[in-house]
């Protein structure tokens, strides 16, 4: 029996439902979205996400739900574990990240200060 690959993180299905949609009507022949994080905002760091036609050497490949990310090798210790999500309100609407490694946001939520997940805690 083949052992499963950790995926380092989960879509919910609107999220995977937004990926498929942005791909879909994406201008460029787009294989999926690359998701990673930079340094800025008020809290210290900040999701990206970039539409890409092939995925960067070394990027993690995430297929969920007939989706297809691709991750940032140095974004991938700051989201493991975190569950995508995309939600739409009266006000606003965008992907929401459910990360535990978050250990604080701005109060707009556009911004989050991450901390590299604790590996032992992962591999248990």
């Amino acid at each position: 029996m083949a052992s499963a690959k950790f995926q380092v993180m989960t879509l919910t299905d609107a999220a995977a439902e937004r990926v498929r949609e942005l791909v879909e009507n994406s201008d460029k022949n787009a294989a999926g979205l690359r998701l990673g994080i930079k340094t800025g905002g008020c809290a210290g760091m900040e999701y990206t996400m970039e539409m890409v036609e092939k995925p960067e050497a070394g990027d993690d490949v995430i297929e969920d739900k007939g989706a297809k990310l691709f991750v940032d090798p140095s974004a991938v210790l700051f989201l493991l574990g975190t569950e995508m999500d995309f939600e739409m309100t009266k006000f606003r609407s965008g992907f929401v990240f459910k990360n535990p490694n978050e250990v604080s946001a701005c109060g707009c939520g556009e911004s989050v200060t991450l901390q590299a997940a604790d590996m032992d805690a992962v591999a248990q």
